[in-house]
Order: C-alpha cells, then sequence, then structure tokens
C-alpha cells in the first residue's frame, strides 16, 4: 500500500483550493477524499441572482498564484464567458457561477476522489503514519499518509428550540429543494438574521402577490446588519491581523469572536436597501402581507401535524416580552456550526483543544501536538478571526499549510499588508 504525504478530507472550497494549489508541485503527493459524487456548495442556496460578497480574485487560487490554469478567469475564458463577464462591470460572481467553476476544476484534478466517505482515522506509530478508512460503495478502502488536512466544512446549525420538531420544517440549506412546496403554504416564516435568510426573504417576497402568503421575518439581531466592507476594515481579513489576534489570550479572542460576526454575517447593503425598494413598490396597492421583526428571540417552537402548522414562542429582547407566532412553512437560516468529525475518535489523543472544548490552532493552522501532522480548514474563528471563513484568505492559508507540508516557501506568503497597526507599537515607552 502506498503512502502518500497527506490525505485531505473534504472538499469544499478551500480543501479545493489546496488541491489546485498543490497539483504543480512534482514532489508533493496529495489524496483528497470526499463523501459526496461531486462539489455541492451550498446547492440549496443556489438561487438566480444571489452572488458572492467576495470579489472574483477571491477564488481558489489566484490570491496564491495569480498565473494558475485553476483561476476563476481561466473558467471564463475556458467556457467562453470571459467577455460577457468583463462587459458586466461586477466583481462579484454569481453564487452557481462559482459552483459551476469548482465543479470545474475538481473535473481537472486526477488526486479527487469522490464517493469516499471516511469513517475512521489511526495513527500508526511504527512507521509515523495516519490510516484513513473510508467507505467506498459498500466496500471498505484504506489510505496511508505522512499528514492531514482536514476540511469537512461546518453542518447546518439547528437551534435548541426545533431540535426535534416534526413536520416539513427546514434548514435554508435545503430551501431551493422545497421552495415550490414553500410559497404553497399560506404563511411562511424566516429566522435567522444573515445573508442567506436575507435573500430567501427577498425571494418569496418577490412572488407574494403571486401566491398570497403572509410572510415574516424573525431575527434576533436589533437591526438588519450591513456587511461591514469599508477598506480599512477589509485589513482585518490580512496577515497582520491574524499575526495580532492569535497572539491574543484566549479569553479576548472569544469575546472578540462574538463582537466580530457583522464582519462575516453580515447583509449585502445593496440586498437590504432592494428588500426596502420591493416593500415600497409592492405597498403601492396597499398594506404588503409581511412583519419584520427585530430584537425577537425564537425560545420556542411546536408542531400541530393535524392543522399542519408551528407555533414559535418568541421573546422581545429589549421589552422583555414573550408572544407567540403561527405559520405554516419554517425556514432556519440560522448559519452553521463546526463539529468535530466522530472519524477522529481513533486519534483524539493526539490532537489539540482549547479551554472551551475547541480546536487550539496553531498559528501554522495546525491541530495536532507536534505541530506539522493536522491541519485544519476554516473553523477557526476563535484563533485565526474573521480571516478563517473568508474565501479570500483560502489561498493565504493553504500556502501556509503548503509550506508545512514541503518544507519550503513554493508560493511567497505576504507577511504585511495593513497599513494600520493592531497592536500597541514596539519600542513605544509605556
Amino acid at each position: 500500500m502506498s503512502t502518500h504525504d497527506f490525505i485531505a478530507v473534504g472538499l469544499g472550497p478551500y480543501n479545493l483550493g489546496l488541491a489546485c494549489l498543490t497539483a504543480p508541485i512534482a514532489d508533493l503527493d496529495g489524496l483528497f477524499l470526499e463523501a459526496r459524487d461531486d462539489v455541492d456548495w451550498h446547492p440549496g442556496m443556489l438561487l438566480e441572482s444571489a452572488h458572492l460578497q467576495t470579489p472574483f480574485l477571491a477564488d481558489l487560487v489566484t490570491l496564491a498564484d495569480p498565473t494558475s490554469p485553476y483561476s476563476f478567469l481561466s473558467y471564463l475564458k475556458e467556457t467562453g464567458r470571459l467577455y460577457p463577464f468583463y462587459i458586466r462591470e461586477n466583481f462579484f460572481p454569481l453564487r452557481s457561477e462559482f459552483d459551476a467553476y469548482c465543479r470545474w476544476a475538481a473535473a481537472k484534478l486526477p488526486s479527487v476522489r469522490f464517493g469516499h466517505e471516511v469513517t475512521a482515522v489511526e495513527y500508526d506509530a511504527t512507521d509515523d503514519r495516519y490510516v484513513v478508512h473510508a467507505r467506498v460503495d459498500g466496500r471498505e478502502v484504506t489510505h496511508r499518509a505522512r499528514r492531514l488536512v482536514l476540511g469537512t466544512g461546518t453542518p447546518p446549525h439547528v437551534p435548541p428550540a426545533c431540535a426535534r420538531l416534526g413536520g416539513d420544517v427546514i434548514h435554508n440549506s435545503r430551501y431551493r429543494e422545497h421552495r415550490a412546496a414553500l410559497r404553497g403554504k399560506r404563511s411562511i416564516t424566516v429566522v435567522g438574521s444573515g445573508q442567506s435568510a436575507a435573500e430567501i426573504y427577498h425571494d418569496l417576497l418577490a412572488d407574494i402577490d403571486t401566491h398570497g402568503y403572509q410572510l415574516n421575518w424573525v431575527t434576533r439581531s436589533p437591526r438588519f446588519f450591513p456587511l461591514e466592507y469599508t477598506k480599512l476594515t477589509l485589513e482585518m481579513t490580512s496577515p497582520d491581523y491574524v499575526d495580532y489576534f492569535h497572539a491574543l489570550p484566549e479569553p479576548t479572542r472569544y469575546r472578540l469572536e462574538a463582537e466580530q460576526k457583522g464582519l462575516f454575517k453580515g447583509i449585502d447593503a445593496e440586498l437590504i436597501n432592494g428588500i426596502f425598494d420591493l416593500l415600497y413598490v409592492k405597498s403601492i396597492g396597499g398594506p404588503v402581507p409581511t412583519r419584520l421583526l427585530t430584537n425577537t428571540e425564537l425560545t420556542e417552537a411546536t408542531h400541530d401535524p393535524e392543522r399542519g402548522t408551528y407555533t414559535l414562542g418568541l421573546h422581545h429582547v429589549e421589552q422583555e416580552r414573550d408572544f407567540t407566532l403561527d405559520t405554516e412553512g419554517l425556514i432556519l437560516a440560522t448559519g452553521y456550526r463546526y463539529r468535530v468529525p466522530a472519524f477522529l475518535d481513533p486519534i483524539r489523543d493526539r490532537l489539540r483543544f482549547d479551554g472551551h472544548g475547541r480546536f487550539d490552532v496553531a498559528r501554522n493552522y495546525s491541530i495536532d501536538h507536534t505541530g506539522r501532522g493536522v491541519f485544519l480548514q476554516n473553523a477557526g474563528t476563535h484563533t485565526h478571526s474573521v480571516t478563517s471563513p473568508d474565501l479570500g484568505m483560502g489561498p493565504y492559508r493553504n500556502s501556509w499549510i503548503i509550506r508545512e507540508l514541503t518544507g519550503r516557501e513554493h508560493y511567497p506568503i505576504e507577511k504585511s499588508i495593513a497599513f494600520q497597526e493592531f497592536g500597541a507599537p514596539a519600542g513605544m515607552p509605556s
């Protein structure tokens, strides 16, 4: 059985970017295992007009290697869409377009294995190798590697109040496949405060006249926060800020993580304005059958199968008042949360965890006690801040990981790009 230099588990944009960036490196042998049968990037939210919140330069490879044949511009050229994209004069690709780009890139990579569901990872101390067991078409296969890169993503989060609800409640990750059925209901409620909630609300609002449903949007946030996209704030997605944030004490990092959600979980200002404009247009003919409830927390939920309705127990945070809302359709746009994969249980003693039970991610993105054996993609907002889920920082992180895998800086890694200083200036009198 051959041994690979590394095995990467999961094929979201970050590990797919790693596959693209390692493909030209002749002396680096990587294997990429994905449980699904193809790249499947947020299929439930591939709405026709939805676009990325980052520009096209934040593709799989460009910010590490602008000459890569796996760039988004290369995809556009090969598919005959480069000039239409140029004429469009919009830096932000459509989400469906980015999904197609990822599929295009994956199809070019011989190192990718689809339909490989990893079931367990063990460590063989006799030759310092990780043994990866996977299920493929009902049979068990085994691969060996010197190192691992974890990119299994963050599964949908369902609030505790809805954990055991019956009926046809959905998480927004399955919105598109249930879209037609939802439109046939008399009332629909969207719970959540971020971009996905806003996109779904806007999509349903557009057809509210045709289908005649009551449409509600419930958010715990005190207002509909726009994604902060000013340039000095964007400098927080920089090597400089990673260095600063990672060096802070753990309690400080966790406090900042909670405070910074608006920096990567807000709504496009253009979409917020578009929702208002659509409400304004529809209100010309009379009141629109919709309610937007801010400062409102979902505390409990029950399902009545005979009536086909949900009763939501809600709490207005600032007024400290409880009330209920009945709805037939229920969409939980409640985000995603990382869970440590069960297949890591056999090597859990080799991995580092912090005081909160989450991975203690080192500056070089390793999570094992050796600091060079197991690396983590994403899932590090508590250690690497807003850079962790940022598509544009994916190539930067992969450049670091590749340096750890090869022992050399194959792709130049920017050290300092920010105009501002995030910490106290060195050498200044106290």
